[in-house]
């Protein structure tokens, strides 16, 4: 495997958490937070996406695809349009509603493609080109995406454990 491979590889992975996090769940479950203090699973999808659309549009030099996509739009939620969850508070977090669970794998999915295409044209060597330089070190193309993926794993992990609780009540 090249590192193309591996990168599709792994953003793959994080999809199928993702679709088994929403998938079949009703409105209210998407919304559902085990305490005041917890993350909805929609929150966590939403976040997710963002934070990969955010982070995969910088390194590739393109538009994000929640506004080239319109996204924010569809979504209508009240954040300025460039919010990706980070630092939110709970009240904000309560803030994330949706219609369906197929508006966030929409998003989600239109995601992942524009990744997709990014990764797959990669060079191992491009790994090594630094998108960040406010950070010591400064942080490389393949430092970047690996974050990427270690958080939306996580987030979808969650997400996939709130379903669960949320099924066994």
């Amino acid at each position: 495997m090249n590192s193309a491979e591996v990168l599709a590889d792994a953003f793959g992975r994080i999809q199928e958490v993702v679709h088994e996090a929403v998938e079949g769940l009703s409105v209210e479950d998407l919304h559902a937070r085990l305490d005041p203090g917890a993350n909805s699973i929609a929150w966590l999808v939403w976040h997710l996406t963002r934070i990969q659309d955010d982070h995969v549009a910088d390194a590739a030099g393109r538009e994000q695809v929640w506004l080239s996509q319109d996204w924010a739009g569809r979504f209508g939620l009240p954040f300025p349009e460039d919010a990706t969850g980070y630092g939110q508070s709970r009240a904000q977090v309560a803030k994330v509603r949706v219609d369906s669970g197929e508006v966030l794998l929409g998003y989600y999915d239109a995601v992942h493609e524009e990744t997709l295409a990014f990764v797959g044209g990669l060079k191992s060597t491009a790994l090594n080109r630094i998108v960040d330089d406010s950070w010591d070190p400064p942080v490389s193309l393949g430092v970047r995406l690996v974050s990427v993926i270690a958080d939306d794993l996580q987030h979808a992990g969650q997400a996939a454990f709130v379903r669960g609780v949320l099924e066994r009540r």
